[in-house]
């Protein structure tokens, strides 16, 4: 079979957009920290890239997208890539090509993670947690519903990543956020955003970078990528007015609380992006707006400093995304049925997943945390926390 390469170039593009999404999380988070800190943020979202790209290639790919063992996991028989070709597979693009697309989504949701430790982690100690997480976290949760696994097989529907990347990343800050603890000051001194324009950024990035994330899951230049991409657009837009709105009655609409719509918005339509009609977008991205301001006005009353709300953003905005991707899926737009269609299994399955990915990545992700932290200690020491991360992690200043 000749290569598609209409197809494949569209993939190729779509990877690229993806791993452009994590220098913007990246920017955004670094924005958002205090100057001292700033470096710290942004070096880690390429650690992460790199870290990613190496565990992937070695044995991540293959535990992922390998034989199915168990429901649970992929076997090993990509380890190294071996027998990931680069010419044309049964459905016309190269299986390297989706193996690099698929690396960009690890890397992209282990940078999320990085939110529960701003200001506070150990390099060193985070390359282990990172390798260790991607393992016996990601991994897993990639293949039970992308790979061939137990969710897959019993049906559920998650097109680019509701559980994969947005619940697994979130409630895995959430539980990382709890292990390492509250930074000094928080709750008594105001820690203030250093460079909002820089999240304003990396904010932009990650908009123009969910296309290909959304949109490039369709795996092909067909109609499910065009609903993919134009919902994509529709639900940031409703997301960035709900925030905004809601905002804007307890005080002044904060451009901040824009954005964070905005990715509140992608969050939510990520797993239904390709599934729903424009008009169902509209409604989702709008609701995550309000959901996710709500759940971070409740974090900070709650005084967990789960510092740049992964959980309050992507955990609970991915979970709202996937029941709702239960409950709106069309027909006549990707094929699947859902509760208004008088699928209620569809919902019922879409629950449940979401439900254990959930409990999964928090439990697990709280167990590496703590064997990390007891073992070679996953925070800076006090001086060096009031120092700074780019001065007592890297030696330079922004």
């Amino acid at each position: 079979m000749s290569i598609d390469t209409g197809t494949t170039c569209w993939l190729m593009v779509s990877a690229l957009l993806v791993m452009l999404m994590t220098p913007g999380v990246g920017l955004f988070y670094g924005g958002l920290v205090r100057k001292k800190n700033f470096i710290s943020m942004i070096a880690l979202s390429f650690v992460c890239l790199a870290v990613a790209t190496v565990h992937w290639i070695l044995i991540g790919y293959s535990l992922a997208f390998g034989s199915d063992i168990g429901g649970f996991i992929g076997n090993l028989n990509y380890l190294g890539l071996s027998g990931v070709s680069a010419d044309a597979g049964p459905a016309g693009y190269p299986p390297m090509i989706f193996m690099i697309f698929q690396l960009f989504f690890a890397a992209v949701t282990i940078t999320i993670v990085t939110s529960a430790v701003a200001e506070r982690i150990r390099l060193s100690s985070f390359i282990l947690f990172c390798l260790i997480w991607l393992t016996v976290v990601y991994c897993p949760i990639a293949h039970w519903a992308w790979g061939g696994g137990w969710a897959q097989q019993m049906g559920l529907i998650d097109f680019a990543g509701g559980t994969v990347v947005e619940i697994c990343s979130g409630f895995s800050a959430l539980a990382l956020a709890f292990v390492i603890g509250r930074r000094a000051g928080f709750g008594e001194h105001i820690l203030e955003p250093h460079n909002i324009p820089i999240a304003l950024l990396g904010a932009a990035l990650l908009w123009f970078g969910w296309f290909g994330f959304n949109a490039g899951s369709a795996l092909a230049v067909n109609s499910s990528a065009v609903t993919a991409f134009i919902n994509t657009n529709i639900a940031a837009a409703a997301g960035t007015l709900t925030w905004m709105f809601a905002s804007w009655y307890r005080g002044k609409p904060s451009s901040l609380g824009m954005v964070s719509g905005a990715i509140a918005g992608m969050v939510a339509i990520t797993p239904a992006a390709g599934f729903v009609t424009p008009l169902v977008a509209l409604f989702i991205g709008a609701v995550a707006g309000v959901l996710c301001y709500v759940m971070m006005i409740m974090r900070l009353k709650k005084n967990v400093d789960e510092t740049l709300d992964a959980w309050a953003i992507h955990g609970m905005g991915g979970l709202w995304g996937t029941l709702a991707t239960g409950i709106f899926a069309a027909a006549a737009v990707g094929g699947f049925t859902g509760l208004l269609e008088g699928n209620s299994s569809q919902f019922f399955i879409n629950a449940l997943a979401a439900a254990v990915a959930l409990t999964y990545s928090f439990v697990v992700t709280w167990v590496i945390a703590t064997v990390v932290d007891r073992t070679v200690g996953l925070r800076v020491t006090e001086g060096e926390e009031y120092v700074g991360l780019d001065i007592c992690q890297h030696g330079e200043r922004a």
